[in-house]
């Protein structure tokens, strides 16, 4: 990627002013310009002595980057850095979802490699690698844990890939590439015309993506969204603002506060107003510039929110071109919600909490939004709701005939909520109508697994009847 395509003011540059002040100036000024000389040739003087005697061979550029990253970490202040220009571009290209690879997501678990989604149009499109395919080597190498997945390398440069589909074994040469992965998809449920959109970067152009896809799903009759900012680290603060005026037509974004303290609205003006329910999904991976999205139609009593509190991180930094190429990251602002909430190092409480549990928040998240009835299908790579494949998986653990699925899966279709009874080592299952139903650990209806509880299907349908299932060659269908 090339740095011009940053834009959005992102990049702002650092001038040094060369100052030359009337002989009427006041004696503090000329004190301030002698200690900022004085300062100067201090570090001049270690520059001269290191390269006049040092034996570690260590090169002068290196000597003054990490004079500056020593001063920028000084801040204690987690969000600012100083990035060489390589880093510079590896940093805007993870926000505009620039990658280099052949195009794949992966997940690790029970001990295999699944591909779960293959990207439209990329060279494992082309090659024939399929959703569901269970990598077994990487060039040759087996893949038997997490340390041996490596897919990185340079575009035009072959990686040849191993897999078991099936009772077959493939191996497929791929060639890594350049792509952008694009910010925000969206899908309609048709039963229940209820939109979902997820903005996975608020990258330069996450903005127009995301107003060609509401209207989209606009045209074909959505009546009411789900708005998924899970996972999302941030990114560019103007394509935020631009999002959020497709939510409310007049409306207050948030507070910022610069070095001297003062509170600054920040406002929507002129935007339009959504006219259906929104609920905003989030975890603890959502962060920054989705913070402020999600604070801004929460307050402006737009949006609900279902899901984890979010990352906590309320400042606002820009980078700054230096003269030796590097660039300067350096937080300028922090901010507050509508409501004045600064959350920084703390996140944003969501209305309805749902932690550990990505499906759970989901169906939650669906059923605000208006959902009448959810079926499920999914598998260690896959999930489909209602017929639409909307991304993540559902475990489930066989053990003869006996099945065992989440149980935050399964409360959360019967819109229930689960606690823990140590004493009793019993799972309680409480409905929307506050009944409670137990599963203990010494009837075997439930199995604790990397504690995560477990629910016995056959156990759970006899206490709940309205949950129907099946599990078939690894694939779990629930509804409800």
């Amino acid at each position: 990627m090339k740095l011009n395509k940053l834009g959005r003011r992102l990049l702002v540059p650092l001038l040094a002013l060369m100052l030359t002040l009337p002989q009427a100036a006041s004696a503090a000024a000329e004190s301030t310009e002698q200690t900022k000389d004085s300062e100067l040739e201090i570090l001049q003087e270690v520059l001269d002595y290191l390269d006049a005697f040092n034996i570690e061979g260590t090169q002068r550029q290196e000597f003054i980057d990490n004079a500056i990253r020593g001063m920028v970490y000084t801040l204690d202040d987690p969000y600012s850095d100083y990035l060489t220009p390589e880093d510079m571009e590896q940093f805007a290209g993870s926000i505009n979802q620039e990658y280099v690879g052949i195009g794949i997501t992966l997940r690790y678990a029970k001990d295999k490699l699944y591909i779960t989604g293959v990207l439209d149009g990329s060279p494992a499109k082309n090659t024939g690698l399929k959703q569901g395919d269970i990598i077994t080597k990487i060039n040759g190498v087996p893949v038997a844990d997490m340390e041996d997945i490596d897919l990185s390398g340079q575009a035009g440069t072959v990686i040849r890939i191993t897999i078991k589909r099936g009772s077959d074994s493939l191996t497929f040469p791929v060639k890594r590439t350049e792509f952008s992965l694009t910010s925000v998809t969206g899908k309609l449920i048709p039963s229940s015309k209820i939109g979902y959109i997820s903005i996975a970067s608020f990258s330069e152009d996450a903005d127009k993506e995301f107003a060609k896809i509401l209207a989209s799903l606009r045209n074909q009759g959505m009546k009411s969204m789900v708005l998924d900012l899970r996972d999302n680290l941030g990114g560019y603060v103007e394509s935020a603002q631009n999002i959020a005026s497709q939510f409310m037509k007049n409306g207050t974004l948030m507070y910022t506060a610069d070095q001297s303290g003062k509170l600054q609205k920040v406002s929507i003006t002129n935007g339009k107003d959504i006219g259906m329910p929104v609920t905003i999904l989030t975890n603890e991976w959502t962060a920054s510039a989705s913070e402020i999205l999600t604070g801004a139609l929460h307050d402006n009593g737009i949006a609900k929110v279902v899901g984890a509190q979010t990352y906590g991180k309320a400042r606002i930094q820009n980078v700054f071109q230096l003269s030796n190429g590097g660039y300067l990251k350096m937080t300028i602002e922090r901010y507050l919600t509508p409501n004045k909430e600064d959350f920084n190092y703390i996140g944003l409480k969501p209305d309805i909490e749902i932690t550990g549990s990505p499906v759970a928040q989901l169906v939650t998240a669906l059923y605000k939004a208006g959902l009448k009835h959810v079926e499920l299908s999914g598998s260690a790579y896959s999930l489909k709701v209602n017929g639409v494949e909307l991304g993540g998986y559902i475990d489930t653990v066989q053990n003869g005939s006996k099945v065992y699925v989440p149980a935050k899966v399964v409360a959360a279709l019967v819109q229930g909520n689960t606690t823990w009874n140590k004493a009793a080592q019993k799972l309680v299952i409480t409905d929307k109508n506050g009944k409670k139903t137990g599963f203990t650990l010494a009837s075997k209806s439930i199995k604790i697994i990397d504690g995560e509880s477990y629910v016995e299907l056959h156990d759970f349908g006899q206490k709940f009847p309205d949950l129907k299932w099946s599990y078939q060659q690894g694939i779990i269908h629930l509804s409800y």
